[in-house]
């Protein structure tokens, strides 16, 4: 079967892959504001529609998020995927230095939330990864 597109646009593609039962974004480009959250939500969105609990940011295109940006994702929208099932992610990390170390604080957080979360700079070991873990 086929990736199921959710959501694409200049920013970011969501797709959602029937056979891995995985939800993958992409950023192609900084991302922030409406646009970021549109993205996350609708993943949320995904992994509920689809009772999957596994998640690939592919985040290599992206730098560091604003401010307002962060404390929406550490204090909305981490409450909202933990509620949807989340359960593992794989992270693609940005190119950009600073963008990187942003991401920390994120990994902190989910991994002591209990999502099982590992680290990449490749989305193929990303993809192989999560596809290796049971639901």
């Amino acid at each position: 079967m086929a990736d199921i597109t959710i959501l694409s646009n200049e920013y970011a593609t969501l797709v959602y892959n029937e056979d891995k039962k995985i939800v993958h974004h992409t950023f192609l480009k900084p991302i922030g504001g409406q646009e970021f959250r549109d993205v996350l939500l609708a993943g949320v969105d995904c992994l509920k529609k689809y009772q999957a609990t596994k998640w690939l940011s592919d985040d290599r295109e992206n730098s560091a998020l604003s401010p307002e940006d962060g404390k929406w994702a550490t204090q909305e929208w981490a409450k909202l995927v933990t509620a949807a099932g989340w359960k593992t992610w794989a992270l693609v990390v940005p190119h950009d230095i600073l963008g990187r170390l942003n991401l920390i604080e994120f990994v902190n957080l989910h991994s002591r939330r209990g999502v099982r979360v590992n680290v990449f700079t490749d989305p193929e070991q990303a993809i192989t990864w999560l596809d290796g873990i049971e639901n």
